[in-house]
């Protein structure tokens, strides 16, 4: 396990916190889907996307409008 990654009692506190209690059955599962929901934003903001053009003028399959 990595510095990064939840505790099952780390995920229950945060849970708490945010107003949604957990019973100890589902601690596990939230925790795990909480560290893979992590880690898939990680390597999301590893992206190099500084030449994507934003969203608004972005044509799937085409040029985009600001090329225009």
């Amino acid at each position: 396990m990595t510095a990064a990654e939840l505790t099952p009692q780390e995920g229950a506190r945060w849970a708490l916190r945010a107003g949604l209690p957990l019973t100890d059955d589902r601690l596990a599962a939230v925790t795990a889907t909480a560290n893979h929901i992590h880690s898939v934003v990680g390597v999301l903001r590893e992206l190099d996307l500084g030449q994507t053009p934003p969203a608004p003028v972005y044509q799937a399959g085409g040029t985009s409008r600001a090329a225009l």
